[in-house]
């Protein structure tokens, strides 16, 4: 290889794709790579993701490298490899591509040349081992045939209990609570049709609880995993008998082990009774950077150095809601009462936040206006607060304004189950916000407000770049006035574009340090609802949905929006409440149709 040649890694499955860009720092024997690049973007698994998907995840990566190792899930044929490689070449032409499966990046990743035996445990399962260049295999089946062992394994056994319990006992276990809450569900019923329709990623991501339940002492929840690692280590056995290791090296990989160092620790103890001379360790090379080390097509060990940058972080800490309070400086040291009332005089900073933006949210209002009432549509996009209080409010308007789901939509980073969970790493690319977009199908008429607190957010600046592409009309929302500085400044290699670049409109609401240091629901969190209320409201009274202050498109779908809509109707028609109520059930429960017939 060349000095300076640039190689990019890809490592795709159930749960995310994941990839790095790495650069050749010397033409040399055991030269180093510099990481220049990384992220993750959507779920990629070969046999699950159609080939324009897989086109649209793929042309989000860097486009300028010389060469590319691509490896996913469901790779694993010869035919299904030339086919990746077919799509790879339409993105990088010119670049030398190796595909495969991501048994291979995990094997390279975790044990370079050497023999040994993988074993991965993510959303799915897998057991990999070579000896020379024999390879052995075991488990990695997909979740309808298998993959024991792994997050859906763990969850969906957890999920067949809690309904066993119920069906024989009518009693709930301590977990089921867990999930609950975990879903922000209400009953066993709504837990029921969840299921029904969850995915094979959205029921793995309960693992956790599934961790946290056992590690409370649920001694069934214990016994489940205890049955996912009889079955890794099952299979870790018999690829260690096949390839004759006596004392295998045993690599771990998979957000499981990473994350639950208890499943780490239950696979150590079980595979020692049969394996007692195996060494087993967590791998410390992700592996992607397996990927990116095949693409090299040289045998010679690579040394990975990340590159953080300071600048970055600086500049995230120098934003406004990062600040200390010096309001709130002992806030451990306040009584209840004391507490409450720093926070009721800190809402003042809220309204004085919100007047000096009066220009901007009208003009907000207008633009959003202008654009629905041509047939356009409006889109939130946030992560974390703000991308919950987007989805909040756009989910709101369909029953208050009779407007169609579509109309007003939220877009969350790390998607609906970031909106009860935490996902890591979901708003850190913006490539992933720009395919959320995608996905959607923004067009010209379309507005997309991107809410992010501090003003950074690379998944709202990556969705309002793309939206700004495409001739939507775009406006950034934030509580940091130095937001305005150039993503670029903090030292990533992408040449991104100031953030005002790719808005039509800024709205500033400086709202100044949390109480509670960079907890952005609090403050940031209240004046970006309210001004989201400002902005969707103004525009629905702009299309004729309201008259006076009352509401005439609400859905009467209860039995409290049935008499909300009759005692409207009865104010407006000045007639008796049972003469609107007759009127009403007349028309359908359709307020606005009643009304129109006045």
């Amino acid at each position: 290889m060349k000095p300076g040649e640039r190689i990019l890694g890809v490592e795709g499955g159930g749960t995310k794709t994941a990839w790095v860009l790495v650069e050749t720092a010397a033409d040399a024997p055991g030269c180093e790579f510099r990481v220049i690049d990384q992220g993750k973007l959507p779920p990629s698994n070969f046999r699950l993701t159609t080939p324009e998907r897989l086109r649209a995840i793929l042309s989000e990566l860097p486009k300028q490298i010389d060469r590319a190792g691509v490896f996913l899930a469901g790779c694993a044929t010869d035919e299904d490899r030339r086919s990746l490689k077919e799509i790879c070449l339409e993105m990088w032409p010119n670049a030398k591509i190796v595909t495969g499966s991501d048994r291979d990046s995990g094997l390279a990743a975790a044990l370079d040349h050497g023999d040994g035996i993988v074993v991965n445990a993510g959303s799915g399962s897998s057991v990999t081992g070579r000896r020379g260049d024999r390879i052995e295999r075991a488990g990695g089946w997909g979740h309808i045939l298998g993959d024991a062992g792994g997050g859906y394994f763990l969850s969906i056994q957890a999920l067949r209990l809690v309904l066993r319990e119920h069906d024989l006992h009518h009693s709930e276990m301590q977990f089921t609570a867990k999930i609950l809450h975990a879903l922000s569900l209400n009953n066993f019923d709504e837990l029921v049709r969840w299921v029904q329709t969850a995915d094979k990623m959205e029921i793995a991501m309960l693992a956790p609880v599934v961790f946290e339940t056992a590690t409370g002492g649920d001694a069934r929840m214990m016994e489940i995993i205890e049955e996912g690692t009889r079955a890794l280590c099952e299979y870790t056995e018999a690829v260690a008998s096949r390839l004759h290791l006596l004392a295998p090296k045993v690599v771990l990989i998979g957000g499981l082990f990473h994350r639950d160092s208890i499943y780490t620790h239950a696979y150590r103890r079980r595979l020692k009774k049969n394996l007692p001379d195996a060494r087993v360790a967590v791998a410390e090379r992700a592996p992607e950077l397996g990927a990116a080390w095949l693409a090299t097509e040289a045998g010679d060990h690579a040394a990975f150095q990340p590159a953080p940058s300071q600048s970055e972080l600086d500049s995230l800490a120098a934003a406004l809601t990062e600040q200390r309070n010096p309001r709130s400086e002992n806030l451990e040291k306040m009584s209840a009462r004391e507490l409450v009332e720093v926070f009721v005089e800190e809402e003042e900073f809220v309204q004085e936040a919100l007047r000096p933006a009066v220009g901007e949210l009208t003009k907000a209002i207008e633009i959003v206006a202008e654009s629905l009432r041509n047939g356009g549509r409006l889109f939130y996009v946030g992560a974390g607060s703000s991308g919950r209080i987007g989805v909040l409010d756009a989910s709101e308007i369909p029953p208050t304004f009779g407007a169609p789901r579509d109309l007003v939509q939220g877009v969350i980073a790390g998607g609906a189950m970031a909106l009860y969970q935490s996902v890591e790493g979901a708003e850190d690319e913006e490539s992933a916000g720009a395919l959320a977009l995608d996905e959607r199908k923004i067009k010209g008429r379309d507005v997309v407000i991107g809410i992010t607190a501090s003003g950074r957010t690379p998944f709202v600046l990556g969705a309002l770049a793309r939206g700004k592409s495409l001739g939507a009309k775009t406006i950034l929302l934030t509580c940091n006035p130095a937001s305005v500085a150039s993503v670029a400044d903090s030292g990533r290699p992408r040449s991104t574009p100031a953030a005002t670049e790719n808005v039509d409109l800024m709205i500033t609401l400086a709202v100044g340090p949390e109480l509670l240091a960079g907890s952005t629901r609090l403050k940031a969190g209240t004046v970006t609802k309210v001004a989201l209320n400002i902005i969707s409201t103004g525009a629905m009274v702009a299309l004729g949905k309201v008259r006076g202050n009352l509401m005439i498109d609400l859905h009467s779908t209860s039995t409290k929006l049935r008499d909300r809509a009759v005692r409207v109707f009865a104010e407006l028609a000045q007639c008796d409440y049972e003469s609107a109520r007759n009127l009403l059930e007349a028309n359908g429960w359709n307020l606005r149709a009643a009304l129109e017939k006045l």
